[in-house]
């Protein structure tokens, strides 16, 4: 059996290709930070926007959480959903949502500091966390409802 191996300009092309999308995306992402975020997918559930703007169209019982930064929150976030920030999250969750048992879909803006999120609400106890994957940016670019809030 001969080994292939794999084109360095072919592969250089591919790279180039992921850091354009991240670029698009108005992000750049450090290594360590990708490897944190796929070791904690590893070990989450996920879904998607149109999965959730699915269940939530049939009014089934779950809380929607952004656990976005606050200026992006106020720029706007998903109707129906509570603000608890990836910051705050772990010190606040109990109180805010006591029931361990409850479903709870985490997003933030593409669905990696969600995945975080989820991972650790996971060892706090929480048997029914999912993260959505493509977050806050995909949720937008589907059209499906936002909200903006109040200015007090």
């Amino acid at each position: 059996m001969s080994s292939r191996r794999r084109n360095p300009l072919v592969q250089r092309a591919g790279k180039r290709r992921a850091d354009n999308k991240r670029a698009v995306l108005g992000m750049k992402h450090s290594p360590g930070f990708l490897k944190l975020v796929d070791d904690a997918k590893s070990r989450v559930k996920q879904t998607t926007p149109e999965e959730v703007h699915a269940r939530l169209s049939q009014d089934v019982s779950l809380v929607l959480v952004d656990t976005r930064e606050d200026h992006e929150w106020e720029r706007g976030h998903i109707r129906g959903a509570i603000h608890l920030s990836k910051g705050i999250i772990e010190r606040d969750i109990e109180s805010s949502i006591p029931a361990k048992e409850t479903e709870i879909i985490l997003y933030c803006g593409g669905g990696f500091r969600s995945a975080l999120v989820a991972d650790n609400l996971q060892k706090m106890g929480y048997t029914n966390v999912v993260s959505m994957d493509g977050g806050w940016r995909k949720w937008q670019a589907l059209g499906y409802p936002t909200e903006v809030p109040d200015k007090k």
